[in-house]
């Protein structure tokens, strides 16, 4: 909900306190971008699953199609491993202990790289999206760590204070020899997101190494 300067989150039909404890529904955000803990019905899930939604929406913005359309969870999970592949013993053994708890077996797919679905979007955008949509939550980073990761570096944030403010009446610029507008410099004023250098975890998608410590 936006009114003028004034941005308010709504809509917390399903929210939970993350200080609060287990055991949790089972039904938890729309199916498609429903975390993969929660599709095998556990009990007990963290903020994870909201930071697996997040590369689940990423993945939807850059390529303007749902990643994951399941019509069904058990198709949802298909429609999972048919894009990042079917998780193993050494990629998620929690999820395949659920999966033999509710007597389920995982399809057997290799996957496809993402930049094949998202060909536009670059090595760090890829980069984020396989991050957040790992198969184990623990391989997800936080929000915090997200903020830090090398494709928000670039962003850059103008505090109002410094931005231009509008006036009522504008005078139109002079007119050039030529007949055009000149154009009139802007100050631009960038004010660096965030101050703390990327981690070099993140250069290659296949590591295992665990997001950088520290993190405020």
């Amino acid at each position: 909900l936006v009114s003028k300067d004034i941005i308010k989150i709504a809509d917390f039909g399903l929210a939970r306190e993350v200080n609060s404890s287990p055991p949790f529904t089972e039904y938890v955000s729309t199916r498609w971008y429903r975390a993969p803990e929660v599709l095998l019905q556990s009990y007990v899930y963290t903020s994870k699953v909201d930071m697996w939604a997040m590369g689940a929406i990423m993945a939807e913005l850059l390529s303007l199609r749902p990643i994951f359309p399941g019509a069904s969870e058990a198709d949802e999970i298909y429609k999972i491993c048919s894009v990042i592949g079917t998780p193993t013993e050494e990629t998620w053994l929690e999820g395949l202990n659920l999966a033999n708890t509710i007597n389920y077996q995982f399809p057997q797919l290799p996957g496809v790289p993402l930049s094949s679905l998202m060909p536009s979007a670059s090595e760090d955008a890829i980069n984020l999206i396989e991050r957040l949509c790992s198969w184990d939550p623990s391989s997800r980073p936080t929000a915090a760590e997200v903020l830090q990761h090398p494709f928000f570096q670039s962003c850059f944030y103008v505090p109002p204070s410094l931005r231009p403010k509008p006036s009522v009446a504008r005078t139109p610029p002079p007119v050039g020899p030529r007949g055009s507008f000149e154009h009139q410099s802007v100050k631009r004023y960038p004010v660096s997101l965030a101050n703390a250098k990327p981690f070099n975890s993140y250069v290659s998608p296949k590591s295992n190494a665990a997001f950088g410590s520290g993190v405020q």
